[in-house]
């Protein structure tokens, strides 16, 4: 799978998937960028609220000892936008996050989606009210008891027939940075669109 980033200025960019998906991304630590963004899904999707399917993940700078370090980067996908906000340099955590999270007419879907909300509800007081964990979702939908262990470069694979690279440099990088950089953000932007569209075309049927 090949990734491009362009920018468009301080906090959009797109993010291009194989030449074919281009994905239009807000990577930002504003607060009312959210409530923009969040305001832009709302309108897009409001014939479709009821179904509404969300790729969610988050980020945070590794740590080789006990004690984790606290969410850095939430990523969120609906469709070809995505949402990059970092936590951790806000200047505040809108209340429309937070209704749109815990909205139960959305389903959130990830990789270990589970421990993603656990920790946003421990750290930010951020809810989500319906996740779904994909590997449950792809075993159960495929009836393959063996995807309950996948990762998502796998589910990627079996669901679309997607070849996934997710380099070690990348994923234990510096999460809680204040600007990320461009391999940053396609990685973040990618883990959040394939959950998305995973999770989409497993409630779809389409595998």
């Amino acid at each position: 799978m090949s990734l491009s980033v362009e920018q468009h200025d301080n906090n959009t960019f797109t993010v291009t998937f194989n030449d074919s998906d281009h994905i239009y991304t807000t990577v930002t630590a504003s607060g009312s960028d959210v409530e923009e963004w969040i305001d832009e899904i709302l309108r897009i999707h409001r014939r479709r609220l009821n179904r509404l399917v969300v790729g969610l993940d988050a980020e945070w700078r590794p740590s080789f000892s006990p004690t984790q370090n606290p969410v850095a980067v939430l990523q969120l996908c609906v469709g070809r936008r995505c949402l990059l906000f970092l936590l951790l340099h806000a200047d505040y955590v809108p209340n429309s996050l937070a209704d749109f999270l815990a909205d139960h007419r959305f389903t959130f879907v990830g990789v270990g989606v589970d421990g993603d909300a656990e920790r946003l509800d421990e750290e930010q007081n951020l809810q989500i009210a319906n996740a779904v964990d994909l590997r449950t979702l792809a075993a159960d939908k495929m009836g393959r008891r063996g995807l309950k262990n996948a990762g998502l470069a796998r589910l990627a694979a079996e669901v679309m027939g997607l070849d996934v690279w997710k380099p070690k440099r990348v994923t234990m990088s510096h999460w809680d940075r204040r600007y990320l950089t461009y391999e940053q953000i396609s990685y973040a932007c990618s883990d959040a669109f394939l959950s998305f569209e995973i999770g989409r075309r497993l409630f779809a049927g389409e595998f």
